[in-house]
């Protein structure tokens, strides 16, 4: 009988962690700004082009993910991102508050990162699409965000969500 109130109580446990988990991801993690058209056109660092996140979801679902180089959890978070690039998935990066251009290019050039990202640099982005921790990540797929959640994402986590965005298109 022990072994089965162990179970009980351990999976009530896990659901209650589950419950306020999602809840507090949900509060906290990105939303897309109310315009029309979002377009994140500055300059990318590592390519010197524009793009309309909104249009290209169209195609494919497009994840955009805020992170810093002074963050502790984005350190453990973009080799992921980098992989899922590498993987051939629509990443658009945005680093908040991490200096220049150049100290950005320095600091993803140390680490081989080379998805596309823009230099949030006063956090002006970030605000618009109230954020609140970092990393945070939106996807969004035929021009609506369908998943929004912040923290640590492995790459399987990553593709798992991509995939489940991509089937609802």
């Amino acid at each position: 009988m022990k072994p089965f109130k162990l179970l009980r109580t351990t999976l009530g446990y896990l659901l209650i962690f589950i419950i306020l988990y999602t809840a507090v991801n949900a509060w906290r993690a990105p939303d897309v700004p109310s315009s029309d058209h979002l377009q994140l056109n500055a300059t990318f660092i590592e390519q010197d082009q524009a793009m309309d996140v909104m249009t290209q979801s169209f195609d494919t679902p497009v994840l955009v993910y805020f992170w810093g180089t002074w963050c502790g959890i984005c350190s453990l978070t973009s080799p992921s991102i980098q992989a899922l690039k590498d993987e051939g998935y629509a990443v658009i990066s945005v680093a908040i508050s991490s200096g220049s251009d150049q100290t950005i290019k320095q600091h993803m050039h140390a680490k081989g990162y080379d998805f596309a990202t823009m230099n949030d640099d006063d956090g002006k982005i970030f605000k618009r699409w109230q954020g609140q921790v970092t990393p945070s990540f939106v996807i969004i797929s035929q021009g609506k965000p369908v998943q929004r959640f912040t923290g640590i994402a492995p790459l399987w986590s990553l593709k798992l969500r991509m995939l489940w965005a991509r089937i609802q298109q």
